[in-house]
């Protein structure tokens, strides 16, 4: 095996080799054969459905000839280990590495400099995946697309889906309408393509740094340092001089073309559809450099956890962080994989009447995806959705605990909301309110102990202990 000192720090190969040597167990090999048709995202739902979320490292993928990483996002944990953060501090560790963000350093080269095409481009021989049987082919699902201010060369990252179009073109989709279709008008009004540059496969920090809320003219590359804990390093592509991961395992350059469009779509997206919304943009790839035996990094689509957990860190870090420094008496935000994007669940120890409206107000305002928030009280796990149902199902009356808020901007890829169009935003206050009675029902610790040493004598206790009343359908006080 090869050890993480034979790589530079910045190498997803480094915190390959290093991540499988501190924790074993939570990487899965598979040697043995898979197709490149749908294997990759048939194995991360059937080792979900067990409760398990390696990561995972296949060597063998027929009709691409190169190995394939994915799931690395699938676990919280996990990225709480990425990021040196103490366990169930994952939005303190975040924002405390992305405050220390710094500019990049550019260097000569690096891997992905090895291998450098500028002619007879031929996107057939990418290493590309199919995902879901409803795709409407393989899709590149780890393209970060780089854009770079034209005054001030701030950087611009973010995720986009890719199809091949033709020999060297690709078709996707900035559905989002951030940032990147910002700059496109922008490149649009100067009669101009936008310079673009999609990085396939760089290392964790890098990628998670991708999905940052920055405001516009804000640099991801900056993040990305903040999270390594030292400059990005980068390296100039040949034709556009944008700055790229001198560590990246491939990058594709070239334009996209505000006046080309070219059908992309059906991809399985966050919300667990099949979506052939699509802003329909032609890449046009005129550069790849890629390292001479690159790796795929593939991010699992659809409502994978990994999909959400990718797009969802930086946000729920930002959002916790705001909540608890305007409202100190929020304990805890949870964006549960149920609710895809469009939920969150915030506990509150509730000082006055009002006050959890108040905060989900705030919660719905601040971010843009939600339709829906949930105020519970602090005492009630908002890492369970069943903690959380039992909560709405005694705390709740639909008559006076519903707040509703229409006309407000919606997601695009949301199947119930029309295209770009607007949605409605909702708070279910489901706290106890000052006036509520009731007294929970409780187990003594000691009839606890009682059942559990008779369970391990008869063998019938497999995991862990009975140590908490959560977790025999009792709420604690």
């Amino acid at each position: 095996m090869t050890a993480a000192s034979d790589f530079d720090r910045q190498d997803i190969r480094h915190f390959l080799a290093e991540y499988r040597a501190n924790h074993p167990e939570d990487v899965l090999t598979i040697e043995e054969a898979i197709s490149d048709d749908q294997d990759v995202t048939a194995f991360i739902w059937k080792l979900a459905g067990e409760g398990r979320a390696p990561l995972l490292h296949f060597k063998k993928v027929t009709g691409i000839g190169v190995e394939v990483v994915s799931n690395i996002f699938g676990s919280r944990t996990r990225i709480e280990r990425l990021l040196g953060a103490a366990p169930g501090q994952l939005h303190e560790g975040y924002q405390a590495r992305a405050r220390e963000a710094v500019a990049p350093q550019e260097v000569a080269d690096g891997p992905v400099t090895e291998v450098v095409q500028t002619e007879n481009i031929d996107l057939s021989t990418l290493p590309m995946i199919r995902h879901f049987e409803t795709d409407r082919g393989k899709y590149i699902t780890n393209g970060i697309v780089l854009a770079e201010h034209l005054d001030t060369g701030a950087g611009n990252l973010s995720y986009h889906r890719a199809m091949i179009h033709s020999r060297d073109q690709l078709a996707t989709s900035l559905h989002s309408r951030g940032h990147l279709w910002r700059l496109l008008n922008m490149a649009r009004e100067e009669g101009k393509p936008l310079p673009v540059a999609m990085v396939i496969g760089a290392h964790p920090c890098f990628m998670i740094a991708a999905s940052a809320r920055l405001a516009f003219g804000e640099d991801e590359r900056h993040v990305a340092g903040g999270l390594l804990g030292e400059p990005l390093k980068v390296v100039r592509t040949p034709r556009y001089g944008l700055r790229v991961p001198a560590y990246a395992e491939l990058v594709l350059e070239g334009v996209i073309d505000h006046e080309a469009q070219v059908d992309e779509g059906p991809f399985g997206e966050f919300t667990g559809y099949s979506s052939n919304r699509s802003t329909n943009n032609l890449f046009k790839v005129e550069t790849v450099m890629r390292r001479r035996e690159a790796m795929l990094v593939s991010v699992a689509g659809g409502n994978s956890a990994e999909h959400l957990n990718l797009g969802r860190v930086p946000r729920e870090s930002e959002m916790v962080e705001k909540l608890k420094q305007r409202f100190p008496s929020v304990t805890a935000v949870h964006y549960p994989s149920s609710g895809t994007h469009f939920h969150a669940y915030v506990a509150v120890n509730q000082q006055r009447p009002g006050e959890a409206r108040q905060i989900m107000l705030g919660l719905l305002g601040w971010d843009a995806y939600l339709k829906t928030v949930i105020a519970v009280d602090s005492d009630v796990d908002i890492t369970r959705d069943s903690d959380v149902l039992w909560a709405l199902s005694t705390h709740f009356q639909p008559h006076r605990d519903v707040v509703i808020i229409d006309g407000l901007p919606g997601n695009a890829l949301d199947p119930s909301a029309t295209g770009i169009g607007t949605t409605s935003r909702m708070g279910l206050d489901a706290t106890r309110g000052p006036d509520f009675e009731g007294a929970l029902a409780r187990i003594s610790s000691t009839a606890f102990e009682r059942a559990e040493a008779i369970l391990r004598r008869m063998g019938a206790v497999a995991h862990a202990p009975i140590s908490n009343q959560r977790d025999a359908g009792q709420k604690l006080p």
